[in-house]
């Protein structure tokens, strides 16, 4: 199941540079998964700080 990202995003970045897929990028306010590129690893949920990504 695909990850989104809620508002509460700080726009840290530390979620692009742990995606393997390449599947997130910055958005305006916040970033942007694609449901697309998503494999479902989870390891950008790990490293929220703010807990803003969760499944869809």
């Amino acid at each position: 199941m695909p990850r989104k990202i809620t508002e509460d995003c700080l726009a840290c970045g530390d979620c692009m540079e742990v995606c393997p897929e390449e599947a997130i990028s910055e958005g305006d306010p916040y970033y942007i998964i694609d449901p697309d590129k998503c494999n479902d690893c989870g390891e950008c949920e790990e490293v929220c700080p703010t807990e803003a990504i969760i499944p869809v």
